[in-house]
């Protein structure tokens, strides 16, 4: 039986030979990329002394991570990055499904791509530019809406770096702005893989577009709501550090809003120089990362198998 087994592998692999010689440089790029750094994890649990290496440094097993769990920010920082990140991602899926489906209803083919193109550009904005656009928009001294907006409404100038109370609502439309183009050309992708019968069928039977969004659009890309889901599940510790980091301009009145794991790991490697204690951030980031794309991935495996048997 197992000499059957190693042949029908052999043959297997000879079929698709071409495909696994095209598997050979992703492979390749992952070993290098993502592998083999993994052995920089020991990092978190050693007293690094450049001197010694990392091998000969001291092992110190789970100080590190005191850095994270006893002080004070602990809980605001942890807080921060779960909301942050869990608004963004309901937001962010429901915006991209919405816009995709505008996307897809406008039948002018330079019109498509021209929007298309618009809605993507924010994406490719380097976060730098995002932060002084913002301070074109919020500046206590010339701000266009200090300036021109507000003065409309008979309001007074808003000091917005010094006012933590605007922010969580600042940070979520910036992000909204700049992820949803992206978000969008992959449902657009999707959507546009549906077979035009079944909107012509649901035509025929007076459905509504309403109807059709909600009854042919969603559920047939509902696979690709679930992968881009569990992906940001995954990196919901993580956080982008250019919106909490430089769209603020690190202010310091607003860090009790803005400041997130990633931000407070990097002001304390600058102001301490310790690289275990950064490394044992990322360990503890990594983790719970993974542990919540198991825990998400398994929640939704039992739930597509009972509504399988129903």
């Amino acid at each position: 039986m197992a000499k059957t087994g190693w042949v029908q592998t052999l043959k297997k692999i000879k079929r698709y030979r071409a495909l696994f010689l095209m598997m050979v440089p992703g492979i390749v790029y992952l070993i290098i990329n993502n592998y083999m750094p993994m052995f920089g994890v020991i990092i978190a649990f050693k007293d690094i002394n450049y001197a010694q290496g990392i091998l000969g440094s001291d092992w110190i097993g789970f100080k590190n991570f005191e850095y994270l769990f006893k002080t004070d920010d602990a809980f605001t920082i942890t807080r921060n990055t779960i909301l942050y990140n869990g608004s963004f991602i309901i937001l962010n899926t429901v915006m991209a499904i919405g816009v995709a489906i505008m996307l897809n209803e406008v039948r002018s083919k330079f019109a498509a791509r021209f929007y298309q193109s618009v809605i993507l550009l924010p994406f490719l904005i380097s976060m730098v530019v995002v932060g002084y656009l913002v301070l074109s928009m919020l500046s206590s001294e010339n701000g266009y809406l200090n300036m021109n907006i507000l003065p409309m409404f008979g309001m007074e100038p808003i000091s917005w770096y010094f006012e933590p109370k605007y922010w969580p609502y600042i940070l979520t439309i910036v992000q909204l702005w700049k992820a949803t183009g992206y978000l969008c050309v992959i449902f657009l992708a999707s959507i546009i893989g549906i077979d035009n019968e079944y909107y012509e069928a649901a035509t025929i039977d007076g459905a509504s577009k309403w109807h059709q969004i909600r009854s042919i659009t969603v559920p047939l890309i509902m696979p690709t709501i679930t992968i881009m889901t569990l992906l940001a599940i995954g990196r919901i510790f993580y956080s982008d550090f250019g919106l909490f980091y430089q769209v603020p301009l690190n202010s310091g009145p607003l860090q009790p809003v803005t400041d997130v794991i990633d931000t407070y790991v990097y002001r304390g490697l600058m102001t301490l120089g310790d690289i275990g204690m950064s490394s044992a951030a990322g360990l503890y980031q990594s983790m719970v990362g993974f542990i919540l794309v198991l825990l998400s991935n398994y929640i939704v495996s039992k739930r597509n198998k009972e509504n399988a048997l129903f």
